[in-house]
């Protein structure tokens, strides 16, 4: 007994160190702050294809855990973009579809224009995920684009033969006439091109394909038949003084967005009725050369140097005149070109953006993405490097309908590595 009571003590003093160990290992001290811990991957499921799918679905907690399911770090591809090589090794890691992949499309030929993004990452998923053998590619770079990043297009432009850089390089902006320009200056390369393209289709570099190469086509062949996609209305009469104020790129029926106010400094020549529409078409390879040659289109591209956003003037005023190839004179604000959530439609038209507004449009966040597979139009924008899985998801959903799609066997490197059921879910050609 006495020696029970002599342990005691020592007993007490162990008990007590061992508490305080425990205290400070459970709770480290406040003034050394830790890093925020995320679930690993097995809580995130087979990551990113189940998550993908919920958002899709809009089921309610993706978005949350989103947050927490990070796209990994890095590309693999840059990597190779950055030092000029092996042109197979680039489109096989970059997962290029190399091959049409139906005579349907063999057959019917698109060209792009596209308007290069900071985010050279981001232009590649939007090319790779328009890219087809038969179709041809104007690129505009920025000529202030850093030179590493100019470097990294020619690279990947120098791999294929149908994808080329603008012969005049120059300022390349979101709006005005240098925007306009660059746009004329790509068609004039693609024209002179040895590709037979049907129709020509601009985009830029925050777009994103919500629809197929397959189904892009058959939406403008069974809705459009030869004629130019290019939505807009008359320019408002009763104009207000010339400002710089921003316009919106495109509005439904009805509505002022996308309308550009301001006096005109000269009478529009030969008389032409001005409209006001979207920055975005879809136009026949013989609306081009039309545009190119005829005289009162050359007139007009003159006027438009002193106009304000003559980049949503100048196609819907063409494209209304009787005469023009593919005209549609009367037509409106018809065309599902590209899905956009407008700050003052919320509520209305959508149930609000789930990303961040940027000039009054919607930078889309995952929890946008059911909204944006159940749209009906051809291109979502935008889609940015901010909120990475937004592209992830969208190009593994569109490249798995583009191969159920398919009419040839897909090689191994066209599709990207998955998971989980997401192949058999989301890949379905009839499924949004």
């Amino acid at each position: 007994m006495s020696q029970l009571r002599a342990t005691k003590p020592g007993l007490l003093v162990c008990t007590v160190a061992c508490v305080c160990i425990f205290l400070y290992l459970r709770d480290p001290a406040p003034e050394e702050p830790t890093e925020p811990t995320y679930p690993s991957a097995v809580e995130c499921g087979f990551y990113p294809d189940e998550l993908c799918s919920a958002l899709f679905e809009g089921k309610e907690a993706a978005p949350q855990i989103a947050k927490f399911c990070r796209v990994p770090h890095g590309s693999q591809i840059l990597a190779h973009l950055h030092t000029p090589g092996n042109c197979s090794r680039v489109s096989r890691k970059a997962r290029f579809i190399t091959g049409p992949l139906s005579a349907e499309e063999a057959n019917f030929s698109l060209a792009y224009i596209v308007t290069t993004p900071e985010d050279l990452d981001v232009f590649v998923r939007l090319l790779r995920a328009i890219y087809m053998p038969q179709n041809v590619y104007c690129i505009q770079v920025d000529k202030k684009a850093p030179k590493k990043y100019t470097s990294a297009v020619q690279t990947l432009a120098n791999c294929f033969e149908n994808i080329f850089i603008s012969s005049k390089g120059g300022r390349v902006t979101r709006t005005g006439f240098t925007r306009l320009q660059a746009d004329v200056t790509c068609m004039k390369d693609l024209v002179r091109s040895r590709f037979q393209w049907n129709y020509v289709i601009n985009l830029c570099g925050h777009d994103f394909p919500i629809k197929t190469n397959k189904e892009i086509i058959r939406y403008i062949r069974s809705k459009w038949a030869d004629r130019n996609i290019t939505p807009g209305v008359t320019h408002p009469p009763n104009v207000t003084p010339k400002t710089r104020a921003h316009r919106p790129e495109f509005a439904p029926e009805g509505s002022s967005h996308g309308l550009p106010h301001g006096r005109y400094k000269d009478e529009p020549p030969h008389n032409l009725t001005i409209y006001s529409g979207s920055t975005y078409y879809a136009l026949t390879r013989k609306f081009v050369e039309f545009v190119l040659t005829d005289i009162r289109a050359r007139d007009l591209l003159q006027w438009c140097r002193n106009a304000q956003s003559p980049e949503r003037l100048y196609w819907v005023t063409l494209n209304r005149l009787k005469d023009a190839p593919g005209a549609t004179p009367d037509a409106g604000w018809e065309g599902d070109i590209r899905a956009i959530k407008w700050r003052s439609e919320e509520g209305s038209v959508h149930d609000g953006c789930k990303g961040r507004y940027v000039r009054e449009s919607c930078v889309y966040g995952p929890g946008d993405l059911s909204w944006i597979v159940r749209s009906p139009s051809l291109f979502a924008n935008k889609v940015d490097s901010t909120a990475p899985l937004v592209a992830t998801c969208l190009e593994r959903r569109h490249r798995l309908r583009a191969l159920r799609q398919a009419e040839v066997p897909a090689e191994p490197h066209w599709r990207f590595p998955q998971e989980s059921d997401f192949n058999t879910n989301w890949g379905r050609a009839g499924r949004v």
